[in-house]
């Protein structure tokens, strides 16, 4: 009995080469849609690169609201957004 279904494996070479990158800023690169990342090329000095296969990535970019509101609903007191914390840096002495 053959098992091989069309559309359904694992190729570990497809899976774990994204797209390639497009820079989107001087720090900043893009592989997925609307997945932004730092360019990983800044980060190689500091933090050991992992290599996540495509589908993690995209698992990981597409349950990014949910985490943070968990996150919010079991830790923070408030939330804030950006504009609000800049504006705090930027009004200290």
């Amino acid at each position: 009995m053959n098992d091989h279904r069309p559309g359904v494996g694992y190729r570990r070479a497809e899976q774990h080469a994204p797209p390639p990158a497009t820079r989107v800023s001087e720090v900043a690169v893009t592989t997925h849609p609307d997945l932004f990342e730092v360019d990983p090329r800044l980060m190689e000095r500091w933090v050991l690169q992992q290599t996540f296969p495509n589908w993690d990535s995209l698992r990981i970019m597409n349950s990014r609201h949910d985490h943070l509101d968990w996150m919010h609903r079991h830790f923070a007191e408030r939330v804030i957004t950006g504009s609000e914390l800049l504006r705090e840096v930027d009004d200290e002495p």
